[in-house]
């Protein structure tokens, strides 16, 4: 008991950890702190300054038809427990990545002589073309049903105020 309340009764040490973990400027038992970076130690016992380069983010791996052919072969062979994993792990591949590839393969997509080379889609003119003319035909019309309409309503009031009006062939030329 006495144990206990001399334990209670001590300051915390310099450097006080929370959860068992110190935080990562603070020395290990009363060190130096080092610095995170490289491992040397920090001047006057501030952290280093932190890089300001930017990290170019790394590029995706891509594998060839030939080389997924050749792992999948690998594993085919593979008999033993364990086999596929050390396999797996040699390579530095996944598991996902043999079961996209045995789909790939069932597809039919795997073959190198059968596929051809990705390209683009040539874009079909043709209904991008059609489909603005049709947008052009329908405001068209509904110019002509107002046109066709201020005709009438001219026509109308040419009669009830007793305006003749000119009278036009077929070609659209005054008589």
């Amino acid at each position: 008991m006495a144990h206990a309340k001399m334990i209670d009764t001590m300051p915390p040490p310099a450097a006080a950890t929370e959860g068992g973990r110190r935080p990562t400027d603070v020395a290990a038992a009363g060190g130096a702190p080092t610095c995170t970076e490289q491992g040397l130690p920090t001047r006057n016992g501030n952290a280093a300054p932190p890089n300001p380069e930017v990290v170019e983010k790394p590029e995706r791996r891509r594998f060839t038809k030939a080389y997924k052919l050749d792992i999948l072969s690998q594993v085919d062979a593979c008999s033993g427990a364990g086999q596929i994993g050390a396999l797996l792990r040699r390579e530095g591949l996944y598991s996902s990545h043999l079961t996209n590839w045995r789909l790939l393969r069932s597809q039919g997509r795997l073959d190198t002589a059968a596929t051809k080379k990705r390209t683009v889609k040539p874009s079909n003119h043709h209904a991008v073309r059609v489909t603005q003319l049709e947008r052009e035909n329908a405001r068209l019309k509904a110019r002509l049903r107002q046109a066709e309409l201020i005709l009438d309503i001219q026509k109308k009031a040419s009669e009830i105020l007793g305006i003749p009006l000119k009278a036009l062939d077929d070609g659209g030329n005054d008589l």
